[in-house]
């Protein structure tokens, strides 16, 4: 009988890659977690990840060429280095991609280079940068065995206080191996987020996106009528900031639809009527929802450049 060949040796790269595999399959913490690109957002949810208890102090890195920046997550006890080192790449389990959209082709180059497309299927890549489509997000990441994992991931600015209204769409690969429970536990930490065929992301942009802006306009205009009714400006300010607030918080509380909620403001003949009637003689509705669509085709169309 010929001898029992020995077990093949098993390389620093696949047992490195392996433990990553296992760690992210697990869905806990204990998770790598790297930020490429150290901006805000990067900042307010790797603080939000961290203050919400779903990832360790020690399992967070940023990497930017940005000194400052790096030492902003250094100085929340995090790691930092100036560009993704081949350690950096082996070690990560999670990669957040939170770079400007020109540059998340070079992100994707630098880890096919690093680790090689047959490890790219144990890494879960989540792309939160506008404009860059899955299907673009997946030609990056090229022929993977699997299919590459990838996750994009459309957050809005009040991330930055930890109150962000996402959704995501999933690839193949990460919809078999349920990525979207990991994207979703870190979200939540920062805010709320919701899976959509990806398709869906330009509407999204128009709700939530984009809705920021049209939320910060109400505002603005609710003090500038409190201070032409003669309230000081901070105080009118202040009111309808909270006033925002309040009723967001009892349309998410309550569950009860916003139409039933106006209603129950709007007493017959009284103060409230007499005000939506002029908002509806304005158009408002037609406007917000105008407003809603309009960022859905432009955003369609930034896509196709």
């Amino acid at each position: 009988a010929g001898k029992r060949q020995p077990p093949a040796a098993t390389s620093k790269l696949d047992t490195q890659l392996e433990a990553s595999s296992q760690r992210l399959a697990c869905g806990t913490m204990g998770r790598k977690i790297l930020f490429v690109g150290a901006g805000m957002m990067a900042e307010a949810l790797a603080k939000g990840f961290v203050d919400a208890g779903v990832a360790d102090v020690d399992d967070v890195t940023a990497v930017d060429p940005s000194t400052q920046r790096c030492d902003v997550f250094r100085g929340l006890g995090m790691k930092a280095n100036a560009s993704v080192t081949k350690e950096i790449a082996e070690e990560t389990d999670v990669v957040i991609v939170a770079v400007k959209p020109q540059y998340v082709s070079v992100v994707i180059s630098t880890f096919r280079e690093m680790i090689g497309k047959k490890h790219l299927q144990q890494k879960l890549f989540v792309s939160i940068a506008a404009g860059i489509t899955l299907k673009q997000l997946e030609t990056m990441l090229g022929d993977v065995s699997g299919g590459p994992r990838v996750v994009r991931v459309m957050p809005n600015t009040p991330c930055l206080v930890g109150a962000t209204a996402a959704a995501m769409s999933l690839s193949k690969a990460a919809k078999e191996q349920k990525d979207d429970q990991v994207v979703k536990e870190l979200f939540d930490a920062v805010g709320v987020i919701h899976a959509v065929d990806d398709k869906l992301i330009d509407a999204v942009t128009g709700v939530s996106g984009s809705g920021p802006a049209y939320i910060y306009m109400v505002i603005e205009a609710m003090a500038d009528g409190g201070v032409r009714a003669g309230l000081p400006r901070d105080v009118a300010q202040s009111l309808a900031a909270q006033t925002v607030f309040g009723a967001a918080k009892m349309v998410k509380e309550t569950g009860k639809h916003p139409g039933e909620l106006k209603d129950a403001v709007t007493s017959p003949g009284g103060t409230t009527i007499a005000a939506v009637h002029e908002l509806e003689k304005a158009g408002t509705r037609a406007a917000f929802m105008n407003a809603v669509y309009a960022a859905k085709q432009r955003g369609e169309e930034l896509s196709k450049l």
